[in-house]
This record gives structure tokens, C-alpha cells and sequence, in this order.
């Protein structure tokens, strides 16, 4: 079989509709095109209940109550929902939140708007790894302190943080704990309940579901969270997000996460063993080759490496015809600045900007990742060959 080029490996940034969801999907935009908000006749009626089954399906992947779940524009949309909403509904009780430096922007520049406005926020460092300890977690903790937020895992680098500790720490001080679990959900389990998380960010198109569309877990006992709107109108999803619900959106993402419950664990052995025969394979060619992230805390799916010595941006070049990978995050890619997680995990400018970030999909095959080695070595070699 001919190998479809370019070759896709760029699923941190987004992935494809798996065709289940997508046949969920179409009668919601033609069909059955109710307004979920007007049920006073068939047409709404059908969208809400088809929005009252999605939240159902969402809410049993992450072991949540259906009503703790809202509907958003993806996750960047959740992030500020719950980073801004908690910051003013608690602000009585104190002006603090914790967050760390390897954050999604979403995250990061909320908790930098909140500084300008007159909130104290902690950034946390992080190890070589990746990884925040949780002791300084709860080190940085106040009484003052409203909120921790720490990604599950990261866009970048794959890490994947110690979550049920410091959801842990976060209730024993009576700190409300939200985490941006975009890359996370429906690639590794995420349980609300035994995890001690109170909000939680997630994205459809990171797991085959369309995009513009996500969800915010909000906990609603033990302790029950409240949060103030930031933005207005019609009151719909109990006045958090006001605006009318995007129903085809809704129904693949709840589609999409039911499928990812089922399926997720199937994959992740064949992920983790060709991301690892991939890193070994630069390793023989090129031993100067660095692994970014943790080495096994990390998700199956992801590899990013640094070549020292090979600009990323001309690898990519070089690569476009043949393979889809990322030079780091989707939503800086237009940036000469190295990145950010490099920099926080102890690479220098010129080591972040060799790197790359391989993201394995379920549409790649072992053929395909054979193949990409050999794309790499050979991009690779044509840069040196010019040096």
C-alpha cells in the first residue's frame, strides 16, 4: 500500500474525526437542527436530549455526575472559565492561586492577567523532567490561597504530573484544585473522584472529536465549586457559559470520549514501544540526541527530542513533503522564541530550538514510523552534509 504523504505524526496539535464520531455527528447539522435551549417543540427537544446523552457520556469517562459537566469552546475557553471564575467568586477569601512554569499559555497568560489586575500568583519550577514536586506544591500554599493549577499532562514534552498528590494536598488545605487535562483525556485514565480534582479542562479534537468544542468538569460536592461567569447572555449551561450550544460539537465530543473510554488502553503499549524504538534509533545514529520529558512518566504517544547542532525549523523544511511533526506547541508555533517548557526543564536557547515533537496517532502504523526514522536520518544528514 503507498504510504499517504505527508505523513502525519502532529497529534498533540490536533487529530483527525475518527468516522464514528463524525457519523454521530451529521444529522445534528441538517436533520434534527434544534436550538437545545428552545424544547417547547420536537426539533429542541431532540438537541437536548442528544446534549443530555453527550454530558452523560463525557461525565462516565472521567467518573463525574452529568450535571458537573459544561459545555465550552475547547479548552483554552475552560482554562479561563475556571482560573477567572474561581479567582472572583473566592476573592473574599484570598487572592493567591499556584500554578507552574511549564503551563499551557491558556494557563499561564490567565494567571498573568489576574497579576496585572492585583492577584498574587506562585509560578512553581519544575524539575529536569518536567515534573513539580508536590512539597513545594504545598509549601507555596497560604491562607490566602484560592486555587493550585497544575497541568495532567504536558503539550510539549509528555510529562505527566503527580495529579492525586497534589489534588491531595490542595483539599487538605481547603484549596480548590483545577487541572488542564487537554492532553490527557482520553489517552491516560482520568477518575475526578479518586484523583481529587475539582476542575478540569478537556479539548475534542486532541481525541478524534471535532474541533471548537470541549468541556470543564466542575465538582459539585465535598466541595461543592462555584464559579463566577465571564461572559454573558442568555444563561445557558447554569449561566457559566452563556451562548447557544454548539449540539453537532456536543454530540462528537461526547461520542469521541466514550470511544476513547473503551479504546485507550489498546493502543498505549504499541505507542510506548514505537516512541521508544523511535528515540533509540536517533540514539545509534546520533548519540548526542536528548530525550525532553520524563522517560517513562510520560504519555505513550509523545516524543520530543532535541538534535543539538540541527535547527528544528530546517529539519521541518526539509521534512514537509514527506512528515507532519512539530518544532513544540500548536499555538506558538508562529514564535522565534524557544520554548518555554524546554527552557524550565535546563536547555539552553540553542538546544530548544532543536527540538522536535513526534505525536503518535491511531491512523499510524509500524510501517509509518520505520518509514519516518529513515525521513529523519535523512533530513538530518543533508543539513550536516551543508554545515
Amino acid at each position: 500500500m503507498e504510504i499517504k504523504r505527508p505523513m502525519y505524526m502532529d497529534s498533540h496539535a490536533t487529530t483527525p474525526v475518527d468516522p464514528r464520531v463524525l457519523e454521530a455527528m451529521l444529522p445534528y447539522f441538517s436533520e434534527t437542527f434544534g436550538n437545545a435551549g428552545s424544547i417547547d417543540h420536537a426539533y429542541g427537544a431532540v438537541a437536548a436530549e442528544a446534549v443530555k446523552k453527550a454530558r452523560e457520556q463525557c461525565a462516565h469517562t472521567l467518573n463525574a455526575n452529568s450535571e458537573e459537566i459544561y459545555f465550552t469552546s475547547g479548552a483554552t475557553e475552560s482554562d479561563n472559565i475556571a482560573i477567572l471564575g474561581v479567582a472572583d467568586q473566592y476573592a473574599s477569601k484570598g487572592d493567591h492561586i499556584i500554578t507552574c512554569v511549564t503551563e499551557h499559555k491558556a494557563v499561564l497568560d490567565t494567571c498573568k492577567h489576574l497579576q496585572k489586575i492585583g492577584k498574587s500568583v506562585t509560578f512553581l519550577p519544575v524539575d529536569q523532567y518536567g515534573l513539580v514536586d508536590p512539597g513545594a506544591v504545598e509549601d507555596a500554599i497560604t491562607d490566602k490561597t484560592v486555587l493550585i493549577s497544575i497541568m495532567t499532562a504536558n503539550n510539549e514534552i509528555g510529562t505527566i504530573a503527580p495529579i492525586k498528590e497534589i489534588g491531595k494536598i490542595a483539599h487538605k488545605h481547603g484549596v480548590i484544585f483545577h487541572t488542564d487535562a487537554a492532553q490527557a483525556v482520553g489517552h491516560i485514565p482520568m477518575d475526578v473522584k479518586n484523583m481529587n480534582i475539582d476542575l478540569l479542562s478537556f479539548s475534542g479534537h486532541k481525541i478524534y472529536g471535532p474541533k471548537g468544542i470541549g468541556g470543564l468538569y466542575v465538582r459539585s460536592s465535598n466541595p461543592r465549586v462555584k464559579l463566577s461567569p465571564i461572559m454573558f447572555g442568555g444563561g445557558q449551561e447554569k449561566g457559566i457559559r452563556s451562548g447557544t450550544l454548539n449540539v453537532p460539537g456536543i454530540v462528537g465530543l461526547g461520542k469521541a470520549l466514550e470511544i476513547a473510554g473503551k479504546e485507550m488502553g489498546k493502543a498505549e503499549k504499541q505507542y510506548r514501544q514505537w516512541t521508544t524504538q523511535m528515540f533509540d534509533a536517533f540514539k545509534d545514529e546520533y548519540p548526542s540526541v536528548m530525550l525532553n520529558g520524563h522517560p517513562t512518566k510520560r504519555l505513550a504517544h509523545n516524543l520530543n527530542v532535541c538534535f543539538p547542532g540541527i535547527e528544528s525549523k530546517a529539519l521541518l523544511h526539509l521534512l514537509r513533503d514527506d512528515l507532519s511533526i512539530s518544532a513544540g506547541s500548536a499555538c506558538t508555533t508562529t514564535s522565534v522564541e524557544p520554548s518555554h517548557v524546554l527552557l524550565a526543564i535546563g536547555r539552553t536557547v540553542e538546544e530548544s530550538h532543536s527540538a522536535v515533537r513526534f505525536g503518535l496517532g491511531k491512523n499510524n502504523t509500524e510501517k509509518d514510523f520505520v518509514i519516518a526514522i529513515e525521513f529523519i536520518k535523512k533530513a538530518i544528514n543533508c543539513i550536516l552534509k551543508f554545515k
